[in-house]
């Protein structure tokens, strides 16, 4: 019996997931390391002080700038109210945010990811913490390696206990966009809040204490669909950080290229583009899932290049088609001109056509809103006048932060009239008066009476804010007679 050929190890199968090694990246400094200093810190002082800062909006509404408020169903950014009726708003805001990340990969790649993505950014945060107590790139790798004792225990427990306070904050400040910030951090503290406050900054410290503390660069590269998105949408015109290949190889180090003039190329293989990497990869075997485009290379080689006498650029933002172009002797295109071109004019106008609209839907939408429903069982009622009486539902809706008269009036039905619960028949009439309060939705329960000789038809309730003929809303409804059954 013929033995089965042995596998050998290159004709193993790749697997889908590969055990995480931990990345150690070196601290540098420059242009683009500044940038995502001010990223970071934009983006973690936004997070976290935004809840806090009031906005005045008058004695019936939350004075918190920034509020999702789903006990009342109502959204509060700054001088904007969304009630849940006008969602489109909120989905035209994703819509925008979903293009918006079209246009960015389109014109300069993954820079999302690389500066303002939350994994992103708390990961950064998290390096900086790894830095702080366990020392650069050498002494984190020389700690990693070290056998388990006192003082690397005492290391690991407060790295660890700052990642938890960090973690800590951040679900913290998340509860506080549900519920009036001040008003919540007391309860919190006191054990009055709510046991789903509790909860969410359980789960949120968790999920931020594992995710950007210990898997880091797994999440980017294993969990997150939005690489794959982006691999796909990115183009031979997209700017994305490109080792030149033609200019560094051969590679070879500063002692060999100075005694064989003209054999090697710019590169010196000093490994610093994968020392400071976030995700540990190595720009120079080309594009790979694992790059977030964060220019952290670029400012390492261009210190390189810098110390070492030779043109910077070796690794840089450039284009496949322009890459290819300056490999042939020619001169590069400017980044703005790449960056402006049809396909990405296109996401821009998409973008910006689609926020004007929301603006102008914001600017003319009324502030009145009036929805009817009819009783069905019974459709309608034989009074003993002979007259047919309906029944319907009416909610008003005042959503200005002040109380308000609003005006019901019937148009249409011809001989009709209506009275509400708390009013007598005999004062029925065609226009009804009620105070409505402030960013609340009122029910009334209106009957309508018709003669006796009416038929079936449709008519019109209307609604106006007293004083106000802009602020006015209408709902056509059935009234049903036996004639009509």
């Amino acid at each position: 019996m013929n033995k089965p050929a042995a596998i050998k190890p290159e004709d193993e199968p790749l697997g889908l997931y590969a055990k995480r090694e931990p990345v150690f990246n070196r601290r540098i400094d420059g242009k683009f390391r500044r940038v995502k200093w001010a990223i970071m810190v934009m983006c973690l002082a936004i997070y976290w002080i935004t809840p806090w800062i009031r906005w005045d909006r008058g004695p019936y509404a939350p004075d918190q700038a920034v509020l999702i408020d789903l006990a009342h169903r109502r959204f509060y950014m700054f001088s904007i109210e969304i009630w849940p009726q006008e969602f489109y708003f909120v989905a035209g805001l994703l819509i925008m945010a979903g293009i918006g990340l079209f246009l960015v990969t389109s014109a300069v790649g993954r820079a999302w990811c690389g500066y303002a993505c939350p994994q992103t950014v708390w990961t950064d945060l998290f390096q900086h913490v790894d830095r702080f107590f366990d020392g650069d790139r050498n002494a984190r790798f020389r700690l990693y390696k070290a056998p388990w004792g006192p003082a690397k225990i005492a290391r690991r427990l407060a790295k660890w206990a700052v990642y938890l306070a960090i973690s800590f904050a951040t679900g913290g400040a998340w509860i506080f966009y549900f519920a009036d910030a001040p008003t919540l951090h007391h309860e919190f503290w006191t054990g009055t809040a709510a046991p789903v406050a509790y909860g969410t900054v359980f789960v949120l410290t968790m999920t931020t204490f594992v995710l950007g503390g210990f898997m880091r660069e797994q999440v980017c590269i294993y969990m997150c669909p939005w690489p794959r998105i982006q691999t796909a949408m990115l183009d031979e015109k997209s700017l994305i950080v490109t080792y030149k290949d033609w200019r560094g190889e051969p590679r070879g180090s500063v002692k060999k290229a100075e005694k064989n003039p003209g054999q090697f190329g710019d590169c010196i293989d000093c490994n610093q583009c994968v020392a400071v990497c976030p995700t540990g990869i190595d720009i120079r075997q080309g594009t790979q899932i694992g790059c977030i485009t964060c220019a952290l290379c670029i400012d390492a080689c261009d210190r390189v290049m810098k110390e070492t006498g030779r043109p910077r650029g070796l690794i840089d933002y450039a284009t496949l088609e322009d890459a290819e172009r300056e490999k042939a002797g020619q001169e590069p295109t400017r980044h703005l001109k790449l960056i402006w071109r049809p396909r990405t004019i296109l996401y821009f106008c998409v973008w910006a056509g689609i926020g004007l609209a929301l603006l102008f839907l914001l600017g003319t939408r009324i502030h009145t809103d009036l929805t009817v429903a009819k009783d069905r069982n019974p459709p309608y009622i034989l009074m003993s006048d002979g007259s047919i009486r309906n029944a319907y539902t009416l909610r008003l809706r005042n959503m200005e932060g002040r109380p308000r008269q609003m005006e019901i009036t019937i148009e249409g039905l011809p001989g009709a009239a209506m009275w509400t619960e708390d009013m007598a028949r005999e004062d029925a009439a065609r226009a009804l008066t009620r105070a409505v309060p402030a960013d609340e939705t009122q029910s009334v329960r209106v009957y309508v009476v018709a003669p006796s000789d009416t038929a079936s038809q449709d008519f019109t309730f209307k609604l106006q804010a007293a004083g106000n003929a802009r602020e006015k809303d209408e709902s056509e409804v059935q009234f049903d007679t036996p004639e009509g059954q």
